[in-house]
């Protein structure tokens, strides 16, 4: 379904999503129809599936983030739903996954501080209905990668 020209394509756009189509086809040889063409193709299979907004929180004054490992006291108490659905609703939780391991969900948390970073822990988070065992991990630096295509 997807060629080399579409993996080039993707790796153009995964370096810069604002890219027009015309931009696009010069970067990797074609005109701006074509590229316009396939980028609508890989749009409508479900491969392109939108643009992301990469905000620099730091700037925003959320200088802290923490990925919290989270163990459910009790699985059959509450369902997997209910956690979710109640995590979801924290706005300093950025990112909520589902994972096997030690710990069920792995959280991605944003805090203006540690001192904010607790008050969100103990009054939120820790208040969530299941919650067990938590691990936190303080991010210190992050780099990222374009990852395969």
């Amino acid at each position: 379904m997807i060629d080399d020209l579409d993996r080039a394509i993707l790796r153009v756009l995964q370096g810069n999503a604002t890219l027009s189509a015309g931009a696009v086809g010069r970067a990797v040889g074609l005109s701006q129809p074509a590229a316009w063409r396939r980028m609508r193709r890989l749009r409508e299979a479900g491969v392109l599936r939108g643009r992301v907004l990469d905000l620099d929180l730091e700037k925003l004054g959320f200088g802290v983030t923490v990925f919290l490992g989270v163990k459910l006291a009790t699985k059959g108490r509450v369902s997997l739903e209910d956690f979710e659905r109640a995590v979801s609703a924290i706005p300093e939780v950025r990112r909520v996954d589902h994972v096997l391991g030690r710990y069920d969900y792995r959280l991605r948390v944003t805090a203006r501080d540690l001192a904010d970073f607790e008050r969100v822990l103990r009054r939120r988070v820790m208040a969530l209905p299941g919650v067990g065992e938590v691990e936190a991990n303080v991010l210190l630096s992050e780099e990222r990668l374009a990852g395969p295509i």
